[in-house]
């Protein structure tokens, strides 16, 4: 199983979409500084996640939501999933 996921950073209320196989690990490694793009921006909690098959999938919608540069779209996306 694969993951595009959405994280909110504690600090700065910034959102950083990613995509990985081992969600769990992968935001303690963002939480750890590990991640050059994340490091001194957190903590980090997951608002928002997507399944998939294959890591091609997950990297192609991870893709497709930078796409939009768009705070409001995730927000979007968040709100619509609690629904």
């Amino acid at each position: 199983m694969y993951y595009a996921y959405i994280l909110i950073s504690e600090k700065s209320g910034k959102y950083y979409v990613g995509h990985s196989s081992d969600l769990a690990e992968r935001i303690k490694t963002h939480n750890a500084g590990k991640v050059i793009s994340t490091r001194n921006k957190g903590p980090w909690a997951c608002v928002y996640f997507e399944e998939f098959d294959s890591r091609l999938e997950a990297n192609r919608r991870e893709i497709e939501i930078k796409s939009k540069k768009s705070r409001k779209y995730i927000e979007e996306l968040i709100i619509n999933k609690r629904k």
